[in-house]
């Protein structure tokens, strides 16, 4: 076996003594903002003919128009105080609800962190750009956070954020775009500031405008104000791997720290399920980041 595959499994392996999560808190006290209730029944989309990874299904969330975070706490023999909200990815159009999700809280929980996972609205809706409404909910979600933090036993100053695919495009959209409320404000959770303190962008997509003249997307403003961001993904990624590539070069040019790994194969959407693939590491180098940069700091 693959040290990467050992590596993966062995991290898998330690999550199934976890706490239970806490049950879910609505976003909104009413409809999220600009809702009809014009979608079906939320529920799995998964059809028989779709792919495994790693001989696994995945839940494939769809039909979302009530948005929610669970808390994941950090078990006590380990906490650090920090937090993370989980974005799973799935295109805008559905939430990849256990392959990026749940297992990457449990994962998070085993190196001492407190994970958020967001269940933001699916799919794209019509007439607005696909990542509006998604960017509410993820706006909502880290001001809820941040305000309830003492509540939660968290340091409001090391809540960060990680996304996958779409969720990492959401992630970097949010970490641009915090100065102010795409919605009317609501109650205090509101008030409280929702930039993210670091972020977490694996297999990252739909950062770029394409084919002429490559450039990212202009939603992604970076700036000197962008939280520092630790970046994995691979060359033979189908989301193309210069999402990773010209965020970073931003970054660099913004002047905010930053990490970038990138793999020579791996391709797209295997969450941290093992695979005899280098990529397969990545937990490994994200933790690695995390503890270097400060923000798992443990506190009893």
């Amino acid at each position: 076996m693959k040290p990467s595959t050992l590596l993966a499994v062995l991290c898998l392996s330690a999550f199934t003594t976890m706490a239970a999560p806490l049950p879910p808190i609505p976003l909104w006290p009413g409809a999220a903002p600009g809702e009809k209730g014009a979608l079906g029944e939320e529920k799995d989309m998964t059809k028989p003919t779709d792919k495994l990874i790693s001989g696994k299904p995945v839940i494939r969330l769809g039909n979302v128009s009530q948005p929610t975070i669970t808390v994941y706490p950090a078990p006590k023999s380990k906490h650090t105080g920090a937090a993370v909200v989980v974005c799973p990815g799935g295109g805008y159009n559905i939430l990849a609800w256990d392959l990026e999700g749940t297992e990457i809280c449990e994962w998070l929980n085993s190196i001492g962190v407190t994970a958020v996972l967001l269940k933001y609205r699916v799919p794209a809706r019509p007439g607005l750009p696909r990542y509006a409404a998604p960017l509410q909910d993820a706006q909502r979600a880290l001001g809820i956070v941040r305000r309830r933090a003492k509540e939660w036993n968290l340091d409001p100053q090391r809540i960060g954020m990680l996304g996958f695919s779409a969720g990492a495009h959401l992630t970097a959209a949010l970490s641009t775009n915090f100065e102010s409320r795409t919605y009317d404000a609501i109650d205090a959770a509101d008030q409280v500031h929702c930039r993210p303190d670091f972020a977490v962008l694996i297999y990252p997509g739909g950062f770029m405008v394409k084919p002429a003249n490559d450039k990212l997307s202009p939603e992604l403003k970076v700036s000197a104000t962008t939280p520092p961001t630790f970046i994995a993904q691979t060359q033979d990624d189908n989301a193309r791997v210069e999402c990773s590539l010209y965020y970073y070069l931003a970054l660099k040019d913004a002047k905010v720290p930053s990490e970038m790994h990138l793999y020579p194969v791996g391709g797209h959407g295997y969450g941290l399920r093992p695979s005899e693939h280098n990529i397969s590491s990545w937990p490994k180098r994200a933790e690695e980041w995390l503890r270097a940069s400060g923000y798992l700091k443990e506190t009893r």
